[in-house]
């Protein structure tokens, strides 16, 4: 690593640098990347375009970095890993002079330094001895920052590392991940603690599993909200509705997405205390929460994120189908939220069989009133026949559209828009392993979390004096507040064909996300309650377009089902196992008992007959399990650019492209191109959609929860066409649809999710 740089180019580059220790930086480089340094004569012109005489240090690196940048192409792919380094070069020469001025020597004095400033929680000194943190220094790799794309250690170095009140960063890369394990790991037995921060270390460093962004963010940091989305019931009353609009407030503060489910809200014209036609409406309260979106800020980064959701059947239904779309009278609008409409089984039968049908939209609260029940709190055959008796009962007021009508508003929100998202109510909870303690309403704001929901309720107030003073104090029931934990396999950097791999990495990645939950500092009471009773996780995925290529698998192929098919069976199997082995050592969920899990239900309705799924069925039903849902697909979109991989299991936009980010431009390329993957990575735009639906089916046999699903059209699409995938996905049991990307519409990509 240290001999001396053969390529003429870099001998004169090394005569014009000052730059400290840039020799064996540069040497490595030509060792790692020979074919890329035999242009470094264009590498050298470029560079000395951009230097000036008399530059400093830190200057000359920068121009060297950005002349690295500027080599960047499609059949040069490796130069983005040649201005990583360089740029890891440069933060550690910065970082060094940070230190040197504040005396820092060794990770225990930073940490000290670090907690001093109150920018590192005292809970990592406070349970970890500093004989047990030097240990812990010794786990770190700098040599582990080369796996790093230009893009994805821009975005760490800009947005996860810790900074001081200046903006000063005082925390390396490997640092961070190693901090994170600290905190993620503090809780475990002393015997075996730092057995388990290396384990935690190794899959962050290595790149095997990102966590959500608010872990990365937020562990070790003083306020530690861990979860990166939250699913709230919004009730029918006045004091409920806005008691939701508070803990949207509050979860938003705090850098969490929203999932608000407004199907139990009385629908324009109902009733209120007898009096007929005195509601306002849903719409109404939506334009609040689309206010408090934009009013309560993320951490003063981007606005609040919130989806919320509708039944197909709610009288308030047209209008609100036309949230976001540019025509129509503005004051019924909410730009920014994101719509999401629950759709039962029924209406897919129509939309594909009978478009001409009539379909009958009704208020929630009249339905109640009338005839003495809840009709979204049934669902599959129990939701039709009442659907179908509400239908006959003349008192129930109703709104009644032909199917294609309503079909024509969704499908041209979703072409003009790119929502509503779509939630296939009847499949989650038929697939439900928790339906004898509740119902699903609807998902999350990235339309990947299905777990049980009620609402919080009021029990009564009392008013009584303490110490002197007059006390107002409300008592609630806390509900089913659903918090989403999540983290992803990073699939490109898996051997997904290795069982013994898989294993280990999905046992250190559903440990962590249950540490979480007892780490996690949540920003509502109910929150807390709701995460502890249920313990859910949400393991998914990243780099599945990045592991398809690597094994050289076309996505529009019988290949990539069988093969996805087998991985997701794997991945399953080994989540299962985890968890239930962490039930055996710290004990399940409080309500195991009755469930899909506890039943054996889980493992028939999936199909799971052989013998090694029929000798975990048993092992389950024994030992218990720790979680109640384990596995749910996120987006990743930020999380997957950090480690250099496809997002989530969309497929990739371009093979290459320039993104241009605060005056400066980020290559963006496709992971291991040219590779012998040039071929197949194909862009998203120009895949058969039902291809990516017909995947989509297959993965969600494994996946207790759901995926975030997106699907690429063109102007070329029709509408027919487009409803034709709807109707694939609820035919292939696909429990939800996340955005429709047309191409000539750019759409919000979820960074609160992202894992």
């Amino acid at each position: 690593m240290n001999r001396i740089v053969a390529t003429p180019a870099f001998r004169q580059l090394l005569e014009e640098l000052h730059i400290p220790d840039i020799a064996v930086c540069l040497a490595k480089i030509e060792q790692d990347f020979p074919e890329a340094c035999a242009d470094a004569s264009v590498f050298l012109e470029k560079y000395q375009s951009f230097r000036k005489v008399s530059m400093a240090a830190e200057d000359e690196l920068r121009a060297l970095t950005r002349a690295a940048v500027e080599m960047v192409r499609p059949e040069a792919p490796a130069w983005d890993r040649i201005a990583a380094r360089l740029l890891a070069h440069h933060f550690a020469w910065e970082l060094s002079q940070q230190e040197a001025q504040r005396g820092l020597r060794g990770f225990y004095d930073k940490l000290r330094y670090l907690e001093t400033e109150h920018l590192y929680g005292s809970y990592i000194l406070e349970h970890y001895t500093q004989a047990e943190l030097q240990a812990a220094a010794g786990f770190l790799d700098e040599a582990r920052n080369e796996l790093y794309s230009y893009a994805g250690l821009d975005l760490l170095l800009s947005r996860y590392v810790i900074r001081d009140h200046q903006g000063t960063a005082l925390e390396s890369p490997q640092e961070m991940y190693l901090g994170i394990a600290l905190h993620l790991a503090m809780q475990e037995d002393h015997a075996v603690r730092l057995t388990w921060v290396r384990e935690f270390y190794d899959m962050l460093s290595l790149q095997q599993v990102t966590m959500a962004t608010p872990t990365l963010a937020n562990a070790r940091k003083p306020y530690h909200q861990l979860s990166s989305c939250f699913v709230d019931t919004v009730p029918d009353s006045l004091e409920g509705i806005y008691r939701s609009l508070d803990s949207f407030a509050k979860v938003s503060k705090w850098g969490g997405g929203m999932g608000l489910y407004f199907g139990k809200v009385r629908a324009t014209g109902s009733a209120i205390r007898g009096f007929e036609g005195a509601a306002g409406g849903v719409i109404r309260w939506i334009k609040l929460v689309n206010d408090t979106a934009v009013a309560v800020d993320q951490l003063g980064v981007r606005q609040g994120a919130c989806a919320v959701y509708l039944d197909a059947w709610h009288k308030d239904l047209p209008e609100f189908l036309q949230l976001r779309t540019n025509n129509g009278d503005d004051r019924m609008k909410a730009h920014d939220i994101f719509p999401a409409v629950c759709y039962p089984d029924l209406f897919w039968r129509l939309a594909r069989e009978n478009l001409d049908a009539s379909w009958y939209l009704m208020d929630p609260h009249e339905i109640e009133t009338v005839m003495g029940y809840a009709l979204e709190d049934s669902w599959g055959e129990e939701w039709e026949r009442r659907y179908q008796a509400c239908v006959q009962e003349p008192r129930i007021d109703k709104r009644i559209i032909p199917v294609k009508e309503i079909v024509r508003l969704i499908l041209r929100s979703a072409v003009e828009t790119g929502t509503p998202f779509v939630f296939n109510r009847d499949t989650v909870n038929r697939l439900n392993p928790n339906h004898h303690a509740g119902i699903v309403y609807c998902s999350n704001l990235c339309t990947e979390i299905a777990q049980n929901m009620s609402p919080v309720e009021t029990v009564r107030t009392d008013i009584r004096t303490e110490e002197g003073d007059t006390v107002v104090q409300v008592t609630t029931r806390p509900g089913d507040f659903v918090v989403c934990n999540l983290a992803s396999l990073n699939l490109g950097r898996i051997e997904v064909t290795d069982e013994q791999a898989v294993k280990k990495v999905v046992r250190t990645a559903v440990r962590a996300l249950d540490n979480v939950i007892d780490l996690n500092e949540a920003p509502l009471p109910y929150a807390a309650l709701t995460n502890a009773r249920y313990r859910s996780i949400g393991l998914g995925v990243s780099g599945y377009h990045h592991m398809l290529a690597r094994h050289k698998i076309r996505w529009e192929s019988q290949e990539h089902l069988d093969f996805v098919d087998a991985v997701f069976e794997r991945i399953n199997f080994a989540a299962i196992e985890a968890s239930s082995d962490l039930a055996k050592e710290k004990g399940s969920y409080s309500l195991f008992p009755g469930s899909d899990w506890q039943t054996g239900a889980y493992f028939d309705k999936r199909g799971y007959t052989s013998s090694h799924w029929q000798e975990l069925r048993q092992r389950v039903m024994s030992q218990g399990m720790r979680n109640a849902y384990l596995l749910a697909v996120a987006p990743t979109s930020s999380t997957s650019i950090l480690v250099g991989t496809t997002a989530g299991i969309d497929p990739i936009m371009h093979r290459f492209f320039l993104e241009e980010k605060k005056g400066t431009i980020l290559p963006r390329i496709a992971p291991d191109l040219g590779k012998g993957t040039y071929w197949y990575y194909k862009s998203a735009h120009t895949i058969d959609q039902t291809w990516s639906v017909r995947a989509a089916g297959v993965r969600q046999r494994h996946i207790d929860q759901a995926q975030s699903v997106n699907l690429y059209i063109t102007n070329d699409y029709t509408f027919r066409q487009v409803l034709g995938l709807y109707i694939k996905a609820f035919e292939e049991g696909v429990k939800t649809i996340y955005y429709v990307r047309s191409k000539a519409l750019e759409v919000e990509s979820c960074e609160s999710c992202s894992s």
